[in-house]
């Protein structure tokens, strides 16, 4: 792949002076010596639906010429993107997993070298000598980080963002809607030459979403994510509110003109929610939320905790990705196993 065309409105950092040594220093290595005339050519899975393009990505041009060879993905929304279109063959270094990846995807992913918990150092970074970073979120670029995305560039590192989360105006979804993170999906295949794969994917996810039936009494619920002081609930324009409403739940903070947001224990209990969507993960599982709301006096009294009407969504399901589907799916399974509401 050649270098990647990376434009900004502004222009950024650079990388720190060892890390760019480093990556220098790997462009400096000798040359390989060409195949023998009658060596069989390498082979590709992913060249033969390829176009070259260019994306707009969270308001940076990238310009692919072929598909990436040799990708990092940083957050469980990047790589299980990847892996769901079947490009694991693609993946030499992961980092910064919200979770087990689902069962289905295990073995993909298990031939996959973990970089780090987090967001990656750039000397761990160049090391993995990437073609691509593929990340969860904007704030995964940073000079701290990964790296910034024009100073990748200039070291024949492309950049890319899950769309469903960048955040600048005219960019961040307004609101998140399934049609957007299937388009999101259709953009990685285009990138990587399997347009087809992505298709066959989204018809799954579809048909998952087609088979939902829908609660059949009005229920309203709380999604909270994490926090005990000050919960850290879904709100009204991200992935919290995609699901529920394809769930049939009616979010109390749908009005909320935010992915997520910050609010007082009072406005939940004011609201008194039909049920409490727990979103698991191993910062805050589904047994610390349990135990922050069932001790904390005014919490406690909420319908949903005196009836133990909790749901529950893995971390990696609650963000924009190939996930969402099935966490809908399970959403209302969990809720029909439940007694029905008052």
């Amino acid at each position: 792949m050649s270098l990647p065309t990376v434009h900004r409105l502004s222009r950024l950092a650079g990388l720190p002076a060892a890390a760019l040594a480093l990556g220098l220093a790997a462009c400096a290595a000798p040359v390989a010596e060409a195949p023998e005339a009658d060596a069989p050519a390498p082979t590709t899975s992913t060249t033969a639906g390829f176009s070259p393009l260019t994306v707009d990505n969270c308001g940076v041009e990238v310009a692919f010429d072929a598909p990436p060879e040799r990708v990092v993905t940083i957050k469980s929304t990047a790589t299980e993107t990847m892996l769901a279109l079947g490009l694991e063959d693609r993946l030499v270094g992961t980092a910064f997993s919200d979770g087990p990846v689902p069962d289905d995807l295990a073995a993909a992913y298990a031939s996959v070298p973990v970089l780090s918990e987090k967001v990656p150092g750039q000397e761990a970074l160049l090391t993995s000598e990437p073609d691509l970073v593929y990340a969860g979120w904007e704030s995964n670029f940073s000079a701290e980080g990964a790296g910034e995305r024009e100073a990748l560039a200039t070291l024949d590192i492309a950049s890319y963002v899950s769309p469903a989360a960048c955040q600048g105006d005219g960019y961040q979804p307004d609101p998140l809607t399934f049609d957007g993170v299937f388009d999101g999906i259709r953009e990685v295949a285009a990138i990587f030459g399997v347009p087809e794969r992505a298709e066959e994917l989204i018809a799954e996810q579809q048909a998952t979403l087609d088979g939902v039936d829908a609660p059949a009494a009005p229920t309203t619920a709380l999604w909270f994510s994490s926090g005990s002081d000050t919960p850290y609930v879904g709100a009204g324009i991200g992935a919290p509110q995609m699901i529920m409403e394809a769930a049939g739940l009616t979010n109390i903070f749908a009005d909320v003109h935010e992915s997520w947001t910050s609010v007082g224990w009072e406005q939940v209990v004011a609201a008194d929610p039909d049920v409490i969507v727990l979103v698991d993960s191993a910062w805050g599982s589904t047994e610390k939320k349990i135990g922050v709301l069932e001790a904390n006096p005014a919490t406690s009294q909420l319908t949903a905790v005196r009836e133990k009407r909790y749901l529950v969504v893995p971390f990696p399901a609650s963000e924009a990705g190939v996930r969402n589907a099935d966490a809908v799916a399970d959403l209302v399974a969990q809720l029909a196993a439940l007694p029905a509401v008052g």
